[in-house]
């Protein structure tokens, strides 16, 4: 009798099963690694305390083995510090490896799709992708529109067979859809209540933006993604250096912060322009010249008032600010609403587990406007 039998699977410790080990180890060193700034010996030394805890390894294959993979594989290198001493660093490969992790972990699986990565809009016409709709033949319509098979088919039904003649009532019409191109600043929070209150809220947001990264490159590569941290000032990173990211003992610059997204959104020329800001606590801080004016007491009016300020600047120039606010207490919840319903954009309390859905799903629903 023909048919399928099937038994509990056992893998074997072969060459697969030192490939899984490998994957399983990667997968737990880039998660320390991200933790760690990008410390590639500090990572190693928590992840060979891990197998000590929890016996991740075996006879068969140890943390040994693992490095010498990663240096193998091109995950890792040896180079000299400063000091001449040779130390453990991330590689292109390696840096690209936490990024894809991440995409993983945040947004799941995302397959790859042929296009090259635009956002669809609600508007019809002339675009570059075939949708499912049909509609009749009108005045200006190209002719690489017509839906050959369904029009012929028409001619049949209406003219016969013997009387074959294709006319402009018989001719079907695909439409195009709209494909658009966005440009995105995300702005990361880097003061130190980052770190506070024994909750390290630096490395999902971290993780939030290299998935980010990630997902634009290979999804939507036709978008642009500038990535920008704020703390007393506000500055421009690159897309390799958010491994190493750490929080510093800043304050919360936010208005530098926004000056500095719309300063880079104003050079790129897409129509399609939009702010992410991750955030856990209220602005505390302005710079006026070279001075640094402060005050971490509350919501500061001067501080609160230059901010909403460049709110409605942001909705003026069409820039909505997506705000993800991690702290949940009431006066900041009550800056936030106030700051959202300026700019008209929109905000999300969300803890540091559901921060990269929102900001998935908002990136993907991309409310445009303005695309015709």
């Amino acid at each position: 009798m023909l048919g399928y039998r099937f038994s509990e699977y056992i893998p074997q410790e072969t060459e697969d099963g030192k490939k899984a080990k490998f994957d399983q180890l990667l997968d737990i060193f880039n998660q320390l690694v991200t933790m760690t700034a990008g410390n590639v010996s500090e990572a190693l030394t928590w992840l060979t305390s891990l197998d000590k805890q929890y016996n991740l390894t075996d006879e068969s294959y140890g943390i040994a083995d693992f490095i010498e993979d990663l240096k193998a594989k091109g995950y890792i290198k040896e180079e000299k510090n400063e000091e001449g001493e040779q130390e453990q660093i991330l590689t292109s490969k390696g840096e690209q490896s936490i990024r894809k992790q991440s995409l993983d972990e945040i947004f799941g699986k995302l397959k790859k799709t042929g296009s090259n990565g635009n956002h669809r809009t609600p508007y019809q016409g002339t675009g570059d992708e075939n949708n499912t709709d049909r509609r009749e033949f009108q005045f200006g319509d190209a002719m690489d529109q017509i839906a050959m098979t369904e029009s012929i088919r028409n001619a049949q039904i209406n003219n016969g067979v013997e009387n074959f003649m294709l006319t402009e009532n018989d001719l079907e019409i695909v439409d195009k859809e709209y494909k658009a191109q966005t440009s995105t600043v995300l702005m990361i929070d880097i003061s130190h209540s980052m770190i506070l209150y024994g909750e390290d809220r630096i490395t999902p947001a971290k993780k939030v933006a290299m998935a980010m990264a990630e997902l634009i490159m290979t999804k939507y590569p036709k978008d642009t993604l500038d990535v920008i941290v704020f703390g007393n000032d506000a500055w421009q990173i690159q897309v390799r250096d958010l491994p190493y990211l750490e929080v510093g003992p800043y304050h919360t610059n936010t208005v530098a912060g926004l000056e500095l997204a719309m300063d880079l959104l104003r050079r790129r020329k897409n129509k399609n322009k939009q702010i992410f800001m991750i955030t856990d606590g209220k602005p505390t801080c302005l710079k006026e010249g070279i001075r640094y004016y402060k005050n971490s007491f509350g919501l500061d009016k001067k501080i609160l008032n230059k901010t909403l300020t460049l709110a409605a600047q942001c909705r003026r120039l069409k820039i909505p600010v997506t705000t993800f606010m991690i702290a949940r207490d009431q006066y900041l919840k009550e800056f936030v609403q106030e700051f959202t319903k300026i700019n008209n954009g929109r905000a999300y309390y969300s803890s540091l587990k559901g921060l990269g859905e929102f900001i998935f799903e908002d990136y993907e629903k991309n409310r445009k406007k303005g695309v015709r």
